[in-house]
C-alpha cells in the first residue's frame, strides 16, 4: 500500500532522483524504498501479508486475522491454481487457496 499527498516539489524530486538512481532488482519498489526511507511507516502483516513470512516467522502470523494476501511465491496465486504449481503442496498455502 502507497499512500502520498501530493506535492509539485516532491514530484519534481522524485523524477530527478530516478534519473541519476541504477536500476536494482525491484525497480519501483526499491526506488520507493529508498526515496522514503526517513518517511516508511510499515503497515501490520494483517493488511499485507507476504507469503515469505509464513515460512519464516510462522509464529509470527495470526491466520485468522489477516485481511490482504500479498500472492507473489511461484504457485501461490489462486487465481491461477491447478494444483501442480511450485509451493502448493504446502498446507499454508492450500489454506489461503481455500479461503480465496
Amino acid at each position: 500500500m502507497f499512500m502520498y499527498e501530493l506535492s509539485l516539489e516532491t514530484c519534481q524530486d522524485l523524477l530527478e532522483t530516478l534519473e541519476i538512481t541504477p536500476p536494482t532488482p525491484f525497480a519501483e519498489q526499491d526506488f520507493l524504498n529508498m526515496y522514503f526511507k526517513d518517511v516508511y511507516k510499515p503497515i501490520p502483516n494483517m493488511y499485507n501479508l507476504v507469503l515469505v513470512m509464513l515460512w519464516r516467522h510462522p509464529k509470527n502470523i495470526e491466520l485468522d486475522t489477516i485481511k490482504i494476501v500479498h500472492y507473489r511465491a511461484a504457485g501461490s496465486k489462486p487465481w491461477r491454481y491447478t494444483g501442480k504449481e511450485q509451493n502448493m503442496e504446502r498446507d499454508d498455502i492450500q489454506m489461503l487457496v481455500k479461503r480465496w
